[in-house]
């Protein structure tokens, strides 16, 4: 795999997509801030959260983009359309899978069986995240569309 091509892109791509849902949900089209997600994963203090969680989240942005790099060298070619369509698996899997349990590895998150407790007071995302607005399966395909569009376009195979 070409790691400086991971590197390079894979942060691109990642900021990206972290500054479309962070545009997201400055325009009010979801309430989902995936940065601080994660980082209240390690820490209550919410201002911490959201430096933790950037972090986090640019680690996860180029762990996946070597998942992508891996696809596109056993294909032995990478498109941006092919990029986008390993985007919507992953946004897929994000929806259905990840915000359904991300309550139960979450130190801080509500689940929506029990309701919030002193300690669990974030609202879960829920099937598709629709907890944290109608629009936000929408929003979070799109991001990572264009997420996984920018490493496929811009991934130099090995």
């Amino acid at each position: 795999m070409n790691t400086r091509s991971i590197s390079l892109w894979g942060f691109v791509g990642t900021l990206v997509l972290t500054t479309l849902m962070a545009g997201s949900q400055a325009l009010g089209l979801t309430r989902m801030n995936l940065p601080y997600l994660l980082g209240t994963m390690v820490t209550s203090d919410r201002d911490r959260a959201k430096l933790l969680g950037f972090g986090m989240h640019l680690v996860s942005g180029w762990l996946f983009a070597a998942l992508y790099a891996a696809a596109f060298q056993s294909w032995r070619r990478a498109t941006w359309w092919l990029g986008a369509a390993i985007g919507m698996v992953h946004a897929l899997f994000v929806l259905v899978v990840a915000s359904s349990v991300l309550h139960t590895i979450h130190p801080r998150m509500a689940s929506e069986e029990q309701g919030p407790t002193p300690t669990r007071q974030l609202e879960p995302p829920g099937f598709l995240a629709l907890n944290y607005g109608r629009r936000t399966p929408l929003s979070l395909i799109l991001s990572h569309l264009v997420y996984g569009g920018i490493l496929g376009a811009f991934y130099r195979l090995r």
